[in-house]
């Protein structure tokens, strides 16, 4: 199960990586692993990606280019962007395979990636910022700013009607693909208020009770989604077409006749999206 609930092996070593010094040590460390991703974020995997395929560093540390994740069993791993050779597949495709080192490892190395390529200016004076802290910070010497990778909360929301049936919407695009409803949290909510907002501007939906179910770091390009589950106050749907293409309340057995039909397909399993859908399905108890 793709939980992240329990403490991440990975060790960020916060207080340690500001040093240029200690971080290149790092890399010419023998049990040192380096993870390639390509100018999509899509990092290198085995045949069928199933496990990530990680080298031994084996040219000259460059703070600029190379990202120190942290230490796994006290064994550094670094990621950098660059021609890529074999297989390569994003956290979507093939999250769901990796153990749950591998998945710390993937998601944090597409987010950092996707971060330096996106940002390599000072949003205060414009000037070009320097890496530092293994990639964890930039620096612009210009005005003496410090800029860190900055996560997007979006929620994810489970509504479920006095029937307990689902809300399941599509979007153009989407072919036959149904999922719960979300949203990205603007400035000033709370991820309650966005639980609000979102359903009534999606669906017009009124919510009565919410409960948190979990979260999930989602690299694209480098989000936290937070699912709730919630009790709507009514079972009236109105779709806001630039939202959504399509939403409807639907019950347990017929998604599962629908998706054996091959009329309705679900979120991949890499998502915290297919864990919810999931757990409706097996009727886990107090979602709500």
């Amino acid at each position: 199960m793709l939980t992240w609930a329990t403490a991440s092996d990975l060790d960020r070593v916060d207080h340690h990586r500001r040093s240029t010094e200690w971080v290149s040590n790092l890399w010419r460390a023998d049990d040192a692993k380096l993870l390639k991703l390509d100018d999509r974020s899509r990092f290198t995997t085995n045949v069928g990606g199933s496990k990530l395929r990680m080298t031994k560093p084996f040219v000259e540390y460059d703070s600029q280019r190379h990202r120190l994740l942290g230490l796994l069993d006290s064994s550094p791993i670094f990621a950098v962007e660059a021609l890529t050779e074999g297989e390569v597949h994003d956290f979507r495709e093939v999250g769901f395979q990796l153990s749950d080192n591998e998945r710390d490892i993937a998601a944090t190395a597409a987010a950092m990636v996707n971060w330096h390529r996106s940002e390599p200016f000072c949003s205060r004076c414009g000037g070009v910022t320097q890496v530092i802290n293994g990639g964890y910070a930039r620096h612009c010497e210009v005005c003496d700013m410090d800029h860190f990778p900055r996560t997007d909360p979006a929620v994810i929301v489970g509504v479920l009607d006095d029937s307990d049936r689902l809300l399941l919407g599509g979007q153009a695009g989407w072919g036959n693909r149904v999922s719960v409803l979300a949203g990205f949290v603007e400035v000033g909510e709370s991820l309650e208020q966005t639980i609000h907002r979102e359903i009534a501007e999606e669906a017009d939906v009124t919510i009565a009770t919410t409960r948190y179910f979990g979260s999930q770091p989602w690299p694209f390009p480098r989000s936290v989604m937070v699912a709730f589950f919630a009790r709507a106050a009514s079972a009236e749907i109105c779709v806001d077409s630039e939202e959504l293409q399509h939403a409807a309340w639907m019950s347990r057995d017929e998604v599962r006749e629908r998706v054996a039909a091959g009329e309705l397909s679900l979120p991949g399993q890499s998502s915290i999206a297919s864990r919810m859908i999931g757990a409706w399905l097996d009727g886990q108890p107090d979602l709500i």
